[in-house]
């Protein structure tokens, strides 16, 4: 059977897991398809567009492991908030995805579902660059919030292997950090700095909003 685009996507996304985006070159991935050079970069032309690819494959693999609900139609901030949280846990389930997104730009496959998520935004009220700018900032806490996860996952890993001595130990100068430190033991939510941060970003979308209706309301050319 013919090797495929697709076919060397998921054979780099399994080098990714396995090794890290600091190991992952055409070369090692070509010798393990057992291909030459010439023939990968038939099907990709360098690293940057197969590192696009393999977003466009951990996303469209992680919808397919977890198809949305069938629900009624959802509020706005809501659908933004599923959409946020679905792209995080993507990122999280892949080894470095969330170095391979940042500076990623999107495949042709990928434009329909890019313009129903900057739709969306149009639809409650954003204009086209203050959608397109929040979106911005939207992604960059996703990457952000999955980075630390994956890296807090890691330095715990070799916490569990070495022994465990806190900086505070026999220090009395942070009673604050101290408490926090102590009222945290055994019950941190990994995910929980990124729930809270969706949160208070929702609710910023939100107020953000209500800004924008409110000007229209006030304003007669809207009304044109």
């Amino acid at each position: 059977m013919a090797l495929t685009r697709n076919d060397i996507v998921a054979e780099a996304i399994l080098l990714l897991n396995e090794e890290g985006l600091a190991k992952l070159s055409l070369r090692k991935l070509a010798a393990r398809l057992n291909i030459s050079a010439p023939t990968l970069y038939w099907h990709v032309k360098d690293k940057r567009e197969l590192l696009d690819l393999m977003v466009e494959k951990i996303f469209a693999d992680y919808r397919e492991k977890h198809p949305p609900v069938q629900k009624p139609p959802l509020p706005w901030h809501e659908r933004i908030a599923w959409f946020m949280r679905m792209r995080y846990l993507a990122l999280i389930e892949v080894r470095d995805a969330p170095l391979v997104l940042a500076g990623n730009r999107p495949t042709e496959a990928m434009l329909p579902s890019i313009e129903r998520w900057l739709s969306l935004w149009i639809e409650a009220g954003f204009s086209h660059q203050e959608a397109f700018r929040t979106i911005m900032a939207v992604g960059n806490f996703i990457i952000g919030s999955a980075l630390e996860y994956q890296a807090e996952a890691e330095r715990a890993a070799l916490r569990r292997n070495a022994q465990r001595v806190s900086p505070l130990d026999g220090k009395d100068a942070y009673p604050h950090l101290k408490q926090t430190v102590l009222e945290g033991r055994g019950s941190f939510d990994p995910h929980a700095p990124f729930e809270i941060g969706l949160s208070l970003l929702i609710e910023g979308l939100r107020r953000r909003q209500e800004e924008i209706a409110a000007n229209k309301k006030g304003d007669p050319k809207a009304a044109l």
